[in-house]
């Protein structure tokens, strides 16, 4: 199973972006968006270093939601 996460831009250089979720912040791949334009403030779904998808303010926080969700009920079934 695979898993991406959503994640905001906050610099763009170039084919690169600098993103942060959760405070987790990672430089990321744009060239599997090469054909959207993107810009800063963007949402985006990445999966291992690689933006697969642009995505709404409000996707990445109903996602975010979830993996809290999923994570809190991990935690307790431990």
């Amino acid at each position: 199973m695979c898993l991406a996460v959503p994640m905001q831009i906050t610099r763009i250089d170039g084919d690169n972006a600098h993103c942060i979720a959760k405070g987790i912040e990672r430089d990321v791949s744009l060239l599997l968006l090469q054909d959207d334009e993107i810009m800063l403030g963007d949402y985006l779904l990445i999966h291992v270093g690689y933006a697969l998808q642009k995505i709404s303010a409000a996707e990445a926080l109903s996602t975010w939601e979830l993996l809290d969700k999923m994570l809190n009920e991990d935690e307790f079934s431990a």
